[in-house]
């Protein structure tokens, strides 16, 4: 079949790793110093390998590839994390990476911070319904001079002022290109090309996942046309901001 799918640029890649320590699929391995697209059938074609590739040596094409294969990647996955757990190597860790850079799904403990419960209920700042990328209307009336806010939606979860922080005074959308599992800069060019959008915020997790969120959005607001001011947001998972 034709789809899209990465390519490999080997002669700008660096040997880094970055991609395969971003490719949760397990798509890519690091072979000789060098990125190599190993398992055509686990790349799923979103990209979370894009945003951490330092020389720009990745990029999608069109062309005949195996299906994704949903089922086997998912497989994969629990058989490193059995792994992990009985002590034989992080899951998400790129061949000739450092161990302090696992990260991602992988299963971890949060030390919740100290705080007094509120005297009050706190108040949404939520001003408009739906919030879903996938559900929200391309024209819809409160997209008019708005400040847009494309967040990933653990984000809310994991960072406790995020409606004071990020939703105040913005217009909300929220999704998870793991899970929904589609492209979402074509549905945020249109919003972003047919509206009045005075600026942009993106808020993602530090976790690889969240980079094919990013990426849609850059993609999308690139596409447009329109010159419009925006910041990317890094929420760590220990519920704070590591880059903005």
């Amino acid at each position: 079949m034709k789809r899209k799918i990465i390519h490999i640029d080997e002669a700008k890649c660096n040997g880094c790793g970055a991609c395969a320590e971003a490719c949760h699929e397990g798509a890519i391995q690091m072979i000789n110093g060098k990125a190599k697209l190993t398992r055509e059938d686990y790349c799923d074609g979103l990209g979370d390998c894009l945003p951490g590739c330092p020389t720009g040596a990745i990029t999608f094409e069109e062309r005949e590839a195996p299906a994704y294969d949903e089922e086997a990647v998912r497989t994969a996955k629990a058989a490193k994390l059995t792994a992990q757990m009985q002590g034989h190597g992080c899951p998400n860790l790129a061949p000739g990476a450092m161990a302090g850079s696992c990260h991602g799904s992988a299963p971890r403990k949060i030390n919740a911070h100290p705080s007094a419960a509120p005297a009050e209920p706190i108040p949404s700042q939520l001003r408009q319904w739906p919030v879903q990328i996938k559900l929200v209307p391309v024209n819809a009336p409160w997209f008019d001079g708005a400040k847009l806010l494309i967040a990933a939606d653990c984000t809310a979860y994991a960072y406790g002022y995020f409606h004071s922080d990020f939703i105040r005074g913005r217009v909300t959308l929220v999704g998870c290109p793991k899970l929904d599992n589609v492209d979402y800069s074509e549905k945020l060019e249109a919003i972003i090309r047919e509206n009045d959008i005075r600026d942009i915020t993106i808020v993602r997790m530090e976790v690889p996942c969240c980079g094919g969120l990013e990426y849609a959005a850059r993609q999308a607001l690139q596409r447009s046309g329109k010159f419009i001011p925006w910041r990317v947001v890094t929420i760590g998972v220990d519920g704070r901001i590591v880059e903005d």
